[in-house]
């Protein structure tokens, strides 16, 4: 089995490889979510964390709690953001790509 993609998009967490776009898809299905961007920050216990960043429908009143449960429910123990900072938006170059290397 291989893995085709760049090698800096993946998270080295807990001596497990996380992909950001699956993080990324699952928070994108959780209902009042807008966008979802996901980068792996360091972390003296597990090499590095998952940390996402969330931006929410305008109305929606979900916090941090509550995208963690759903998150539970739908990815691996070793996948799970440890933390998810909710955002107005997301950091975006001049062609509206984001820029990863502006979340932390």
């Amino acid at each position: 089995l291989y893995f085709v993609g760049r090698s800096d998009e993946i998270i080295k967490s807990r001596g497990e490889k996380v992909a950001p776009r699956e993080v990324e898809n699952v928070l994108m299905e959780i209902p009042g979510v807008r966008e979802a961007a996901v980068v792996g920050v360091p972390d003296d216990l597990l090499g590095q964390a998952v940390k996402a960043f969330v931006v929410m429908e305008q109305g929606t009143i979900m916090g941090e709690k509550q995208l963690r449960m759903e998150c539970q429910k739908r990815l691996e123990n070793f996948m799970i953001p440890k933390s998810i900072q909710i955002v107005s938006s997301l950091p975006m170059t001049d062609t509206g790509k984001l820029k990863k290397m502006a979340l932390s």
